[in-house]
């Protein structure tokens, strides 16, 4: 007798959990899926798919079932309130169970197993980017209730380093008490969820746990809205104040901007998914630069809850897209352009990597520059 594969031995809990039979294929997940126009992937008709076929294998092997960045734009966008963006990520456990998984994918996932990043990066070198900052170190015996979570791109990727330390400063400035978890600190698991890998996201979230516990941790500010989103609401540890940087400088700035110095600049600003459309952080990142004196500010037409995604979530770092055509991100620089900015900010790891690599596959890096929030406050205030 054939054996079942695990695709099609899960078809009812599918059903059961995604709640499926409630969908009535209106198409507003397509609709307004930023990556279906040039993908094969279709949120809509993977949902009616699950229901009607039997044969779920060939269907959900594909690689546009990767193309996916987990932005939540077709859950928000659902009137029957289902969750087609957490349907792909099952459809993607199923496929990581079975093996059927993109190689650059495993070798993230090996990585956040063996070294607590997916990076491939030694554990030893995790703070190599705070060396002469004299930051609290809580392992060393420093004290703190108040953690700055730094994001395994942020400590191990030189351009996004420098982020760090300028969150640093920010911090400093404000005179907000901290300490870190030096190398100790590992992956907040994020991406690896979302790429389909529940039990080692568990590990990591029950290791991160353990490590709240042991030092007493009552508040988190975090660089990354991917790791504040996930500590914040994936991870749902009581008593614990989770907080994203812009939060926590906008709630300093207050009426008056405690940064000296003045930027004479154009800027616009990008809302990245995990931040604004996932959980609704839009004036904090605005009103800390129109703050700034000497700063024009401009949005988007695309911004807030229409803001484009910049392709960089969902596992998207480690995993080449099936889609043809100019990428989001290319398409994001090009607005901005068009706009006659100086300076695009935005407040997220993988948004600024995304857009960097973006200025220069456009020609445009005379024209533009992208930049951190905390990178345009330091500037301002150090001239």
């Amino acid at each position: 007798m054939k054996r079942e594969g695990p695709m099609n031995g899960e078809k009812d809990a599918l059903l059961q959990k995604y709640d499926l039979y409630g969908c009535f294929q209106c198409g507003k997940c397509t609709g307004g899926c930023p990556v279906s126009l040039k993908s094969d992937l279709n949120i809509r008709r993977l949902m009616i798919e699950v229901v009607l076929r039997d044969n779920l294998g060939p269907t959900f092997r594909g690689e546009e079932i990767w193309d996916c960045t987990t932005c939540k734009t077709c859950t928000l966008r659902c009137p029957r309130g289902l969750e087609p963006m957490d349907l792909l990520i099952g459809l993607r456990t199923l496929l990581v169970e079975e093996g059927h998984i993109p190689k650059t994918a495993i070798d993230a996932l090996e990585s956040a197993y063996k070294y607590g990043n997916p990076w491939n990066a030694a554990k030893n070198k995790r703070s190599d980017w705070a060396q002469e900052l004299a930051l609290k170190v809580l392992p060393q015996g420093d004290q703190s209730t108040n953690l700055y979570f730094v994001c395994c791109t942020a400590a191990y990727d030189t351009r996004l380093q420098n982020v760090a330390r300028c969150l640093v400063q920010c911090l400093r400035q404000i005179e907000y008490d901290f300490a870190t978890l030096g190398d100790e600190e590992i992956c907040c698991g994020s991406e690896i969820r979302r790429m389909g890998e529940e039990g080692l996201f568990e590990m990591l979230r029950e290791g991160n746990i353990e490590s709240l516990k042991k030092y007493h941790i009552r508040s988190i500010v975090a660089t990354s809205p991917h790791c504040y989103n996930t500590i914040k609401n994936d991870y749902a540890v009581d008593d614990l104040e989770v907080r994203h940087y812009t939060q926590v400088l906008a709630e300093a700035i207050g009426g008056k901007n405690p940064f000296s110095g003045e930027m004479k600049k154009i800027i616009t600003y990008h809302d990245p998914c995990f931040l604004g459309k996932q959980n609704r952080i839009f004036d904090e990142p605005r009103h800390i630069l129109k703050s700034i004196p000497g700063v024009t500010f401009v949005d988007f037409d695309r911004s807030r809850e229409n803001s484009l995604c910049c392709e960089g979530g969902g596992g998207r770092m480690w995993v080449e897209a099936s889609d043809q055509g100019p990428r989001l991100a290319e398409t994001r620089i090009q607005d901005a352009v068009e706009m006659g900015v100086d300076i695009l900010a935005t407040a997220c790891p993988f948004c600024l990597l995304t857009f960097e690599d973006a200025v220069k596959t456009t020609g445009n890096e005379e024209r533009l520059r992208v930049m951190d929030i905390t990178e345009i406050l330091v500037e301002a205030f150090s001239e």
